[in-house]
């Protein structure tokens, strides 16, 4: 008989039975660093925004402006058009993919909005109809592309991101359109509803829809099932083509809505609106696949990756930094949140 084998008709519950009876079982502090661990894998960058966001109010240089509601209420009314494009990321993200046009969607499609009640007075309604209609099928393009004719996403988005680019900038010569734009439209930019800006207001509602698309509805399962495992969804019976394509339109009309919502934020349309939302963009997706839901870009997270970009970028401007310490900031957000998410692949992967 091994030593370590129990003896016949030992009873289990008994101190000879268990000789480590009596004493706190070693698993014990392992789980409880394990809830700890999973507590701040799941919620440390919303900790860690909270830290930023007490030092820049307790610092003596930025906290009077720092703190201030007219500064909060820019801050969010401001990053409320990043949030909108990033919410366009997150369908071809879920499916596995990068979707780099959705800057250039948004600027056309706020191009095409401004010159169809600049230059051919149409109603607000109509233009706004004609921006979506016109992102929408710049996205079921692009899923052709990649879905049908396995084109690479990244070159096939990249692609159309510099031929829209080029032919809004032949549109618009360069310059603005600032004439003729509705000012029920401006004033949704700029305005208040409830002591709020009402482009918060309006960006929640979408953040809202696009949560449930993607969180409580088969489309939104399927998406995330392609983008874990493609081969294992197209075994399961998905439609792996189908939704693909789905999912570049559907990031197609949310970029033409941020493109809308641009529009009424800054009051006039040019050639570069929107494109240099991206990489925020990107960064605040990226962010949110190591908050919350780890490895899974989402909703919640993406509000927090923009909210954390912002507070950080609004605290450094206040204390007198460089204009480019918030290009770094962004950049160096960006390499840590990849960083990380790949870390985290690589110890479930084991």
């Amino acid at each position: 008989m091994s030593p370590a084998s129990p003896a016949v008709g030992t009873d289990p519950t008994s101190e000879d039975a268990s000789p480590a009876s009596g004493q706190p079982s070693p698993s014990m502090p392992a789980k409880g660093h394990r809830s700890l661990g999973n507590v701040l894998e799941r919620y440390g960058l919303l900790l860690l925004l909270l830290a930023v966001a007490v030092f820049f109010s307790a610092s003596p240089v930025s906290g009077p402006a720092f703190r201030s509601s007219a500064n909060w209420l820019t801050l969010t009314a401001n990053q409320a058009v990043t949030f909108a494009v990033a919410l366009a990321l997150l369908f071809p993200l879920a499916a596995g993919f990068f979707d780099f046009s959705v800057g250039a969607v948004a600027a056309t499609s706020s191009v095409v909005a401004a010159a169809a009640m600049s230059h051919h007075a149409l109603p607000l309604g109509v233009a706004i109809a004609l921006a979506l209609l016109t992102g929408l099928t710049i996205g079921l393009f692009q899923g052709v592309l990649v879905a049908h004719l396995r084109m690479n996403p990244f070159i096939a988005t990249l692609g159309t991101a510099t031929l829209l680019g080029g032919a809004i900038f032949a549109y618009t010569g360069g310059l603005q359109i600032t004439q003729g734009i509705s000012p029920a439209l401006t004033s949704a930019g700029s305005g208040l509803w409830a002591g709020l800006p009402a482009i918060v207001v309006v960006v929640a509602l979408l953040a809202l829809v696009v949560w449930f698309v993607l969180d409580q509805t088969v489309f939104g399962r399927r998406l995330f099932a392609i983008g874990s495992n493609v081969n294992a969804a197209r075994l399961i019976g998905v439609d792996v083509a189908r939704t693909q394509l789905l999912a570049f339109a559907a990031s197609g009309l949310v970029g033409a809505a941020a493109g809308v919502l641009l529009l009424a934020r800054q009051g006039a349309a040019t050639s570069d609106n929107g494109m240099t939302m991206l990489f925020p963009a990107l960064t605040a997706v990226l962010l949110s696949t190591i908050v919350i839901d780890v490895g899974r870009p989402s909703v919640q997270g993406t509000a927090i990756g923009v909210v954390f970009v912002a507070v950080s970028t609004s605290g450094l401007t206040l204390i007198g930094s460089p204009a480019w310490v918030s290009s770094v900031f962004t950049g160096a957000a960006l390499l840590v949140a990849v960083a990380v998410a790949s870390l985290g692949r690589l110890r479930k992967g084991r």
